[in-house]
């Protein structure tokens, strides 16, 4: 089994095929450029110096969120353009769970954390026991809230994203030693777990036509939300 993995939520920008278990390749950029403009050049650069044949792929994993707005779309189109030509499936790969597929078989809950802006993260809450099993599926919501829910957990905690370094103290704060933190090789998003957890659900049949994939947002954009307040504004008015 292949299975090209597509990673655009945040301002990580990751490719990578995974065959059979293993990781084929992987190209992954943490920097200010637009996925728009490193996604394909990514995945050309993979293909020419693994030698690979895009028509062997199996089916396209795509983070599909939530996560940035821009981002999430630039992948989806980036994927759905890459299914249709090449005719193979896609498979939703919420973006939360690929991360917590980072620390596959850590005994510890995981919690990934995406800053979300406006005081919320997305987020989830995940353990391995031993399988992969989601015990809060991907929400946005209050960091505190969150905080709370897992201080009723009463175990220890291992946060990975960029919602940690915005909620750091306030994560420690309130949990204290339960409180662990993902080192630099796992703590944000990569392509190889979208790939490989794509893998796990290709397996269990979960493909859609490349038609028929959309993004999760979980809340409606910024541009969305100032236009609704500003016509709530005028009929008020």
């Amino acid at each position: 089994m292949k299975i090209l993995g597509i990673e655009s939520s945040s301002l990580v920008a990751s490719v990578a095929i995974v065959t059979d278990g293993l990781v084929t390749a992987e190209y992954t950029v943490n920097y200010k450029k637009t996925h728009s403009q490193t996604l394909l050049p990514m995945l050309d650069e993979i293909v020419r110096m693994t030698e690979q044949d895009l028509e062997t792929i199996d089916a396209i994993a795509v983070s599909g969120g939530p996560g940035s707005f821009t981002g999430l779309r630039i992948g989806a189109a980036t994927a759905k353009g890459l299914g249709l030509a090449l005719n193979k499936p896609l498979i939703h790969v919420p973006t939360v769970d690929a991360m917590a597929y980072n620390l596959f078989g850590c005994s510890d809950l995981i919690c990934p954390v995406m800053d979300a802006k406006r005081g919320q993260v997305y987020t989830g809450i995940y353990a391995f026991q031993p399988d992969f099993q989601v015990i809060k599926e991907n929400v946005a919501m209050d960091l505190g809230e969150l905080l709370e829910e897992l201080k009723q957990m009463e175990r220890p905690v291992v946060f990975l994203g960029d919602g940690v370094p915005v909620g750091q103290d306030q994560i420690q704060e309130t949990l204290g030693n339960l409180a662990r933190f993902a080192p630099a090789p796992c703590n944000r998003q990569r392509g190889a777990s979208v790939a490989a957890l794509g893998s796990e659900y290709f397996r269990l049949g979960k493909v859609q036509p490349a038609e028929d994939f959309a993004p999760s947002y979980l809340r409606v954009s910024q541009a969305e939300r100032v236009r609704a307040e500003r016509e709530a504004a005028l009929r008020d008015g």
